[in-house]
């Protein structure tokens, strides 16, 4: 069995309440089936194990900071959490070092052959540093998921990142977009660049999750409509929340659920209560994604206007879209590059311009008005969906490139 390494700072730390999203575990223990020998390699997060069994995987967490408790930098995102807290940032020195020891240490540990790298900072660039100064032999695949390659800009980062591809064996990204970017980046690229997204469960996320419970709960007549996600800049619920006055004036029953990730939250609820949209709109806690295909099942519309920010960081694919419909929830998302690999308006679904309340609110409208024909043409969608980006077909195109 090949040996991998998958590095990565977004894995599941199984502690109750974990709301880390869970796609780098699922591609791995999926990639554990197919006859490769999966170890993984991630930061320690508060309260986590440094080390388990788990899906025929090993899982090594390793400690960077002074204490457990204190290193908070890597608790679900990197970049939003400095840029929620600039303090954490002293912690990056101690996230390096960290990583790049644990990497020595678990590649000659594990007789590892190929790293599997996720995100820019800190992992590609341990990798490349490793088989640079170590191993010249390994082999590195890197999957990048957007942010680092829309959010880290500068001639710094441009250094770094061309160091990166120049020394990697593969690359891939999720979105045909982030392709578009890293060409801009290098060109002419001799590295093959391999467009592949993560994937969906879709024996999880179907119509047969609707729970009406979750009505009663939040006292929902009709219509629901749904946002699921980081409430961060690119993710601008903002415009959602503009856009609500005019729909609660022809739908007065209509309710938004907010199931939310800092950091913006308190700038959104001093929103929502000076629109006076308090019985509209309902800002809950963040849900285990496990939990999740029951609220997107139950939705009647799925709503994400996510926009380019201020820092050029935009969204690179939008993998909750497929989880959305695969549950047969009618979706509306901003027309960004990184959504088009899935969405294509009127087809699979609704696109409106970014930074417009007015179109939102006009799209959400149309929507509601022709529920049932829609409704009635989402089989064909779904399937289309399904064959596309589940993940049996996904987890086999990185098998062949990792085998």
């Amino acid at each position: 069995m090949k040996k991998v390494l998958v590095f990565t700072s977004t894995f599941p730390s199984f502690v109750q309440g974990d709301a880390t999203p869970p796609f780098v575990y699922e591609l791995s223990e999926r990639l554990a089936k197919k006859w490769l020998d999966i170890t993984v390699l991630t930061p320690r997060v508060p309260g986590s194990k440094n080390y388990e069994i788990k899906d025929n995987m090993k899982i090594y967490r390793y400690p960077y900071f002074f204490r457990s408790s204190w290193e908070k930098l890597n608790d679900w995102a990197i970049l939003p959490n400095i840029k929620k807290n600039k303090r954490l940032i002293f912690q990056i020195p101690f996230l390096f070092i960290g990583g790049f020891v644990a990497l020595i240490k678990i590649v000659r540990k594990e007789n590892i052959e190929t790293i599997h790298a996720h995100w820019l900072i800190p992992q590609w660039l341990l990798a490349c540093i490793y088989k640079k100064i170590w191993n010249k032999k390994i082999k590195i695949l890197c999957t990048t998921h957007g942010g680092d390659i829309f959010g880290i800009r500068g001639r710094f980062w441009t250094f770094l990142k061309k160091f990166v591809l120049n020394t990697i064996t593969h690359l891939t990204v999720v979105s045909s977009a982030i392709k578009i970017e890293v060409q801009r980046l290098n060109p002419p690229m001799i590295l093959p660049i391999h467009v592949i997204p993560m994937g969906v469960d879709t024996d999880n996320f179907n119509p047969n999750n609707y729970d009406e419970s979750i009505k009663k709960k939040y006292n929902v007549n009709w219509p629901l409509l749904l946002f699921v996600g980081r409430l961060a800049e690119k993710k601008w619920v903002k415009y959602l929340i503009d856009a609500m006055p005019a729909i609660i004036k022809k739908y007065s029953t209509v309710k938004l659920l907010i199931i939310w990730w800092w950091p913006l939250e308190e700038e959104l609820w001093r929103q929502s209560e000076q629109l006076k949209l308090h019985n509209n709109v309902i800002f809950t806690w963040p849900v285990m994604h496990k939990y999740l295909p029951k609220y997107f099942a139950t939705a009647d519309i799925f709503v994400w206007p996510s926009v380019i920010a201020k820092d050029g960081d935009s969204e690179g694919f939008g993998l909750v879209f497929v989880e959305a419909i695969l549950s047969w929830c009618i979706t509306i998302w901003s027309n960004l590059y990184g959504i088009t690999d899935i969405i294509q308006n009127g087809e699979t679904w609704y696109l409106v311009e970014s930074w417009n309340s007015k179109d939102i609110e006009q799209k959400i409208a149309f929507c509601l008005e022709n529920i049932e024909t829609l409704q009635s043409q989402r089989e064909n969608r779904i399937k289309y969906i399904a064959d596309k980006f589940g993940w049996k077909v996904i987890s086999e195109r990185y098998f062949n490139l990792l085998k």
